[in-house]
């Protein structure tokens, strides 16, 4: 659809209504399927039980009709199609409208297959019963019934004679008239036989395919309902996924967000200490601080924000921030890595580690004059990764506090953006805790531990 622009003499496409959600067509095939097969087990299932002949000729022939049921289905399907997304009443109404002439379609194909195979059981039951069911040349249905005493009718009383006496005195005696057979006439039956016309005939087997048509109109209707449930169902199952796709859409800008947060407090602090270091004279070790920043800052942006990355490309990460403060603090700053070569590959969220990395160079070793050691240790627990900030500094907190120029501080985000990013990704399965230790200051973070998909 669109319209035209006449202001600028063009033709402009408007986007197309929403599409609504549809049955698969594998789950219609499947359904209308699973209907007729029922169909046709308790067909065959009621004929075994009442003990009807011919169970073999009538099985295949039964197939045939369940066949005919489910094409004549499958026609009807693209019909129900058209009003999907509609109202619910529509959608009934049409159903109940467009099921009749199936029925009768099913029916007459029914009546159709079973034609003389009805003759043939109704037959065997008359012989069952000493009845024998037989067509004429007019194809009018004789029945032949059992051989009974039959009261003769009483013989037609005839007209008395008639004398008439001439002049002569003659006498002449003229018997009663007699009715002779009309031309053309059909010969009476015979004794016993009971003649069923074709009218009748033709009457009683119209009220059969009615019947039959009655029945496979609720079977139909049925089949409906159950597309109209399924239909539902998808609704729900696509309005499911849509609601499911906005959360994960939401959740990955917060990660966006909180991991975006990181880089401007990273690079206020390391603009700090380059800023330092040039109003001293250090001129070689800013330089070396500058080509330091850049490989950090062009390995941190690489990939995507908001994805996991193996633990050894973390930790790759907090040695050169790390070296960058080296820079600084060359005597005073000193680290450990204990991480273990098996838990290398597990996937940790892109600069997790740096802000507490960030919080004890700034609350340890810029605080002390002696020299402090910085400790990241991994290890695995229960299935969970266990990461660890570690220092031996006064042990004053970590508290990311508000931004403080007379300080030194930074943009204030520290603890809390790791407990933000670390609940946007895994909920209550991620815990932090921090705090004192007695020899320093430690930050412990828990979450589950995964190998793949980083």
């Amino acid at each position: 659809m669109g319209r035209m622009d006449f202001a600028h003499n063009r033709y402009v496409d408007e986007p197309a209504p929403q599409g609504v959600a549809r049955v698969p067509a594998r789950l219609v095939i499947v359904s209308a399927a699973a209907l007729w097969i029922c169909y046709y087990l308790l067909t065959t299932l009621r004929g075994i039980v009442v003990g009807l002949a011919y169970q073999d000729e009538l099985a295949g022939r039964r197939l045939l009709v369940t066949f005919a049921g489910f094409v004549v289905t499958l026609m009807i399907w693209p019909l129900l199609r058209q009003l999907d997304g509609r109202r619910l009443w529509l959608r009934a109404g049409a159903a109940l409208i467009v099921m009749l002439p199936a029925a009768l379609l099913i029916a007459t194909i029914n009546s159709m297959v079973f034609a003389d195979m009805e003759e043939k059981v109704v037959a065997k039951i008359g012989e069952a019963q000493g009845v024998r069911i037989r067509r004429d040349e007019a194809g009018n249905v004789l029945v032949d019934m059992p051989d009974m005493p039959v009261a003769q009718p009483a013989a037609p009383a005839m007209p008395a004679p008639v004398e008439i006496v001439r002049p002569d005195g003659t006498r002449i005696v003229v018997e009663g008239p007699q009715n002779p057979p009309v031309p053309g006439a059909a010969p009476p039956p015979p004794q016993g036989v009971v003649t069923i016309d074709q009218k009748v005939h033709a009457e009683a087997k119209w009220r059969q395919i009615t019947d039959i048509a009655l029945g496979r109109y609720f079977l139909l209707l049925a089949w409906a309902a159950l597309y109209l449930a399924l239909g539902y169902a998808e609704t729900a199952r696509t309005a499911e996924r849509r609601e499911g796709e906005y959360r994960r859409a939401a959740k990955s800008a917060e990660l966006r967000s909180l991991r975006y947060q990181v880089n401007p407090h990273f690079l206020f602090n390391t603009l700090n200490s380059l800023s330092a270091l040039v109003l001293t004279g250090k001129t070689a070790a800013a330089e070396t601080m500058i080509q330091t920043i850049s490989t950090f800052y062009r390995r941190s942006l690489a990939g995507d924000p908001t994805a996991d990355v193996p633990l050894a490309e973390e930790i790759r990460l907090q040695r050169l921030y790390l070296e960058i403060e080296t820079v600084r603090f060359p005597e005073r700053l000193k680290t450990c890595f204990d991480i273990s070569g098996d838990l290398e590959s597990a996937c940790v969220p892109g600069m997790i580690l740096q802000p507490l990395v960030e919080n004890s160079v700034k609350h340890a070793v810029a605080a002390l004059a002696r020299p402090v050691t910085i400790t990241l240790a991994a290890r695995e627990e229960h299935g969970r990764l266990v990461l660890t900030v570690s220092d031996d500094g006064p042990g004053a907190p970590h508290d990311p506090g508000a931004f403080s120029p007379s300080a030194g501080g930074g943009c204030g985000i520290g603890l809390q953006n790791v407990r933000d990013r670390l609940a946007a990704r895994f909920g209550s399965d991620a815990s932090v805790v921090s705090g004192a230790t007695g020899t320093g200051y430690a930050t412990i973070i828990r979450f589950p531990l995964t190998r793949q998909g980083c």
